[in-house]
């Protein structure tokens, strides 16, 4: 499979992850220093950050995901064992617009380090 498949079938896994709440699927494709970048994150002021294991937690604690989505990936970006994506998601209750950096693991997996996401709700 070429690396741009193998990006792909990453950002999918954590889309799918996500949207089934299968944190084992995210834990595999998370990198171990995974952050979730976000400004102004559910209406709050400023910057929020929140590491892999919060993230993670709050998949499990059903505060995050568990809400099927559609996904369009709009961009791929790849440079050596670094790629960036943009995406569009849009939920019943949310549009997404998220950019997501990756590394080439030791593992040579690609995993995703940091999501930065604009979350913007319905009316």
């Amino acid at each position: 499979m070429n690396q741009t498949k193998r990006i792909k079938q990453a950002i999918t896994n954590f889309v799918n992850g996500g949207d089934t709440s299968d944190v084992t699927l995210l834990d595999q494709v998370l990198h171990k220093d995974f952050r979730v970048t976000n400004n102004g994150f559910m209406g709050t002021q400023g910057v929020t950050i929140i590491n892999k294991e919060e993230y993670l937690e709050k998949i499990k604690s059903g505060d995050f995901g568990g809400v099927s989505r559609k996904m369009n990936i709009e961009q791929i970006d790849q440079s050596g064992i670094i790629a960036s994506v943009k995406l569009r998601i849009e939920s019943s209750k949310y549009d997404f617009i998220s950019y997501n950096s990756l590394v080439l693991d030791s593992d040579n997996a690609w995993k995703i380090i940091n999501n930065l996401a604009v979350v913007t709700e319905k009316v």
